[in-house]
């Protein structure tokens, strides 16, 4: 993960300000990209949540906020995108979001907090600190394909690690199946994604 980062920061200013290459590239502002402005919404909703303690509680909850930033950004990408291999990527994860929401809202509607993990709201927390970090090295360019994959590259990376927390932490078998279907998934999209980023540089 780290060496995407740099890959993609080292292109342009860290993505911080909008700026010029010498091959003329294009930047844009954090404040601009309407692909960040999806993620800074799913963040905020998460941020604002309080949490239980209870790992398989608020995981749940966190995690079904989180797969609902993921289909925002894949409907802009559908919509605005050109490139098909993302826009099947982008179907492809709205149709299995879609489905572990169902079973995230059942589980949160059938689950009552019972226990008491502090630990894993710390490590949440720290977590979530060094995800915003991560996403906000972005170097963006406007382009919607282009900034679907480097930010769903850190949605996607941010999933992983809380669904191993859970998988740390969790107790209810439904929570641990359903994160260890989400790690399955999401590191195969990260696989594809990063060969799509290596393979489609915005210079």
């Amino acid at each position: 993960m780290k060496n995407l980062i740099f890959l993609i920061a080292s292109i342009g200013f860290l993505g911080f300000t909008s700026c010029k290459d010498d091959n003329n590239s294009d930047f844009q502002t954090h404040d601009e990209n309407e692909m960040m402005a999806l993620m800074h919404e799913m963040m905020a909703v998460m941020d604002n949540m309080t949490p239980t303690n209870d790992p398989d509680e608020d995981w749940a909850m966190m995690m079904r906020a989180h797969h609902l930033g993921a289909i925002d950004m894949a409907n802009l990408e559908l919509q605005k995108g050109d490139d098909t291999t993302l826009r099947n990527m982008a179907t492809e994860m709205i149709s299995k979001q879609q489905a572990e929401i169902a079973a995230l809202t059942t589980f949160i509607d059938n689950h009552t907090p019972h226990l008491s993990k502090p630990d894993f709201t710390q490590k949440m927390m720290e977590h979530m600190e060094h995800s915003g970090k991560d996403k906000d090295l972005q170097a963006l360019t406007g382009d919607t394909d282009h900034d679907f994959a480097a930010l769903m590259f850190v949605h996607h990376e941010s999933g992983i690690k809380m669904a191993e927390l859970l998988l740390e932490y969790g107790e209810d078998t439904e929570t641990r199946q359903l994160a260890e279907q989400v790690i399955a998934d999401q590191k195969q999209d990260v696989s594809e994604l990063q060969d799509w980023l290596l393979n489609n540089k915005p210079f």
